[in-house]
């Protein structure tokens, strides 16, 4: 039983010294969500505390990232998190896609689905009280419906976007 222990404690120990990269990606601030739709600060403040770790490139590591295996678990998070939505480069994503991400996101938002509660459970600040939730999810839909409307975008578009995405 003590070897066993003491294997699982140097085993602990050795991959402390596997550290992820916290080095986020550089971006043009010019694309950044916020920034391209002139996000009135209240609201700009809620997308930053309740989206922008896992969704953006101006993620703020916590002291949890520096202890293995859960900084891997957080990375490999991250980096879903930016692939599946990245307020950061928003800006260049075509119209199509831009209308589907709002919309997606509004729903997410109405369904309670974010931000994850594995978040929430460290990130108080992060929870998004009733009117917070109206507040992101009406901003969104307006947003989406904006972007459908500039780009004659049909709801069909829309959607044709979000099965080829799933492909």
């Amino acid at each position: 039983m003590k070897k066993i222990l003491l294997a699982i404690v140097i085993v602990l120990v050795v991959i402390q010294f596997f550290q992820i990269d916290k080095t986020n990606p550089t971006f043009d601030e010019n694309q950044d969500f916020l920034k391209i739709n002139n996000t009135p600060p209240e609201i700009a403040a809620i997308v930053k505390a309740s989206c922008y770790d896992c969704h953006s490139n101006q993620t703020v590591y916590p002291w949890y990232s520096y202890v293995q295996p859960a900084g891997w678990f957080l990375k490999d998070h991250i980096d879903e998190g930016r692939e599946e939505l990245n307020f950061s480069i928003f800006g260049t994503y075509e119209a199509k896609r831009q209308a589907h991400k709002l919309d997606e996101s509004a729903e997410l938002i109405e369904k309670g689905a974010m931000p994850l509660e594995s978040y929430l459970i460290i990130h108080k600040d992060a929870s998004l009280t009733e009117s917070q939730k109206t507040v992101l999810t009406d901003y969104f839909k307006g947003l989406q419906n904006q972007v459908k409307m500039t780009n004659n975008l049909t709801k069909n578009e829309t959607e044709e976007h979000e099965s080829e995405e799933r492909d």
